[in-house]
């Protein structure tokens, strides 16, 4: 395993890694994505909840799905399922120290939009602590973990992914970037999306807290 004392750039996932409490963000965006589905293909809110999840399941993202087969259009759907109230967000000063010493490259790498980052980390009080932003319009709408997704982020970025430490909170998302040569860790969840294929051997680090975790390399880098 390559030393974590020895890399420049980390990649961030937003949603479940920047913050822990999915359920009261994704909780609003899955709502509202039934909402916008069950309009927009004028189903009822049970099939409209079924189509969601099935697509998610079989192309990584509803929004794939429904792009593949009814032709939806994917800026009106990022700019409806993304405006959610996140007031209840509280800035974290912790991960803003660590993001803040960790003399690091910091890039956020979603499956989201541009404009839902934004609004996480003004939330958390962080917005200015990343060099950058890979989001699902940059990736062409291709999904995280298709190779063709995690290749246009490292041309996007001019990164050496065998200098680079992933950090996501979906275990199989970082079987690319393991075969591309990065530092995965995965942030230790109970979802059941996100825990699937966590004991694959593509994993380096189980992490509990992200701030500890960027403690230590933190200190690491600087022993």
């Amino acid at each position: 395993m390559k030393n974590l004392a020895d890399i420049k750039n980390i990649l961030f996932d937003c949603d479940g890694v920047l913050y822990q409490d999915l359920e009261a963000v994704f909780g609003q965006v899955s709502k509202k994505m039934t909402e916008y589905i069950s309009k927009k293909l004028n189903i009822d809110l049970i099939k409209a909840k079924e189509l969601q999840t099935n697509y998610f399941h079989k192309y990584n993202t509803s929004l794939n799905g429904l792009m593949i087969h009814h032709d939806i259009p994917p800026r009106e759907f990022l700019d409806y399922v993304h405006d959610i109230d996140l007031s209840f967000l509280e800035k974290d000063k912790t991960l803003r120290y660590e993001l803040e010493n960790i003399k690091l490259n910091k890039f956020v790498f979603t499956n989201g939009s541009k404009e839902h980052v934004t609004n996480i980390t003004t939330h958390l009080g962080i917005d200015d602590q990343f060099d950058g932003v890979f989001d699902i319009v940059d990736a062409e709408y291709h999904p995280k973990p298709e190779a063709i997704t995690f290749d246009l982020m490292v041309q996007k970025f001019k990164i050496d992914p065998n200098e680079t430490l992933y950090i996501e909170d979906i275990a199989k998302n970082l079987s690319i970037g393991k075969e591309r040569g990065t530092i995965t860790a995965w942030l230790i969840n109970d979802e059941y999306w996100g825990k699937k294929e966590s004991e694959k051997d593509y994993i380096d680090y189980k992490i509990e807290n992200l701030s500890l975790f960027l403690k230590e390399i933190r200190l690491l880098k600087n022993s």
